[in-house]
């Protein structure tokens, strides 16, 4: 990937007095209710874009670009790039801002006026293609799990991921079995790839600074899936062992599955949900598809 800092083409990206006086024009504060908190310092942003690897080549949906801070930094780099933003005036303004500081970049960037949690191939018929593509955001703390869920889910072609997110919310999504931070996102997630943090972001960097810090966090999907038929499945039995976590799995999930279950899985029912990896969760769902089978054979034979 190229230097962006070696090159004569370096942008001149946002920094706080640019933020300020953006926000100011566009009569926008930043809202609790979106989470929003800008990044003022350029050096972030591009340390951002360096580690999701985005280059010319690269296809990247951004989530919450706000004021344009990291829209900036992606489009530096030559990418082309959707960015979907929930609030109407920050969707509104960002085109202005991208025709200000970088006017050749502009036909490289869509923007979506959209909450995140809503689009799918239908929305986004850019990403319709099953083409890789990457997600690169700093996502509003609140809803960042289940923006990542969610986008995973509908978008089969979502190959890879580097997000800023709260950094308790980052520990938790790279977490490993046994931890005591481990759980439902971090077993969720691992359904579909591997996250790693690969950095820790201060509050100072943003306006307004928040009062937590921030971290970083990549993540890769695997290259052969995990049987779809057996997600909902899988996330059942994760969502039932973790909403009792401090009951073995035998008191927790004794009304979903069978005794006989466990044993096929090779999975000791006095283990608690914490100690489980992705794979004798997904082991232990398709125990209980097979043992089901039969009773809903039965079943339809007496209905018959």
């Amino acid at each position: 990937m190229t230097d962006i800092s070696d090159t004569a083409s370096a942008a001149h990206l946002l920094g706080a007095a640019d933020i300020r006086r953006i926000a100011d024009e566009a009569g926008v504060s930043p809202t609790k209710k979106f989470g929003q908190n800008f990044v003022i310092d350029p050096g972030t942003v591009r340390r951002i874009v360096r580690e999701a690897h985005v280059d010319a080549s690269t296809h990247v949906l951004e989530v919450g670009p706000g004021l344009g801070s990291l829209t900036l930094a992606i489009l530096e780099t030559g990418a082309t790039m959707t960015a979907v933003e929930i609030d109407p005036p920050l969707a509104e303004r960002l085109p202005q801002t991208v025709a200000e500081f970088m006017p050749d970049a502009s036909g490289r960037l869509t923007i979506v006026n959209r909450d995140a949690l809503t689009v799918g191939p239908d929305t986004l018929p850019e990403f319709a293609d099953g083409k890789p593509f990457t997600l690169v955001a700093n996502l509003p703390y609140n809803v960042a799990t289940p923006i990542l869920l969610t986008l995973l889910e509908r978008f089969d072609n979502l190959d890879s991921f580097l997000v800023m997110v709260q950094k308790e919310v980052a520990d938790r999504l790279a977490a490993a079995p046994g931890n005591k931070i481990y759980g439902t996102p971090s077993v969720k997630l691992a359904w579909y790839g591997e996250a790693k943090r690969v950095g820790t972001i201060g509050r100072n960097v943003f306006w307004p600074a928040p009062n937590v810090d921030s971290a970083l966090v990549h993540f890769q999907r695997f290259d052969t899936p995990r049987p779809q038929e057996l997600r909902a499945r899988t996330f059942s039995l994760i969502d039932a062992a973790f909403g009792q976590r401090r009951k073995t799995l035998h008191a927790a999930l004794k009304k979903v599955v069978p005794a006989e279950a466990f044993a096929k899985a090779g999975i000791d029912p006095t283990r608690r949900g914490e100690t489980l990896t992705i794979d004798e969760f997904t082991a232990l769902a398709a125990a209980v598809e097979g043992a089901e089978t039969p009773k809903n054979a039965a079943n339809k034979e007496k209905r018959s």
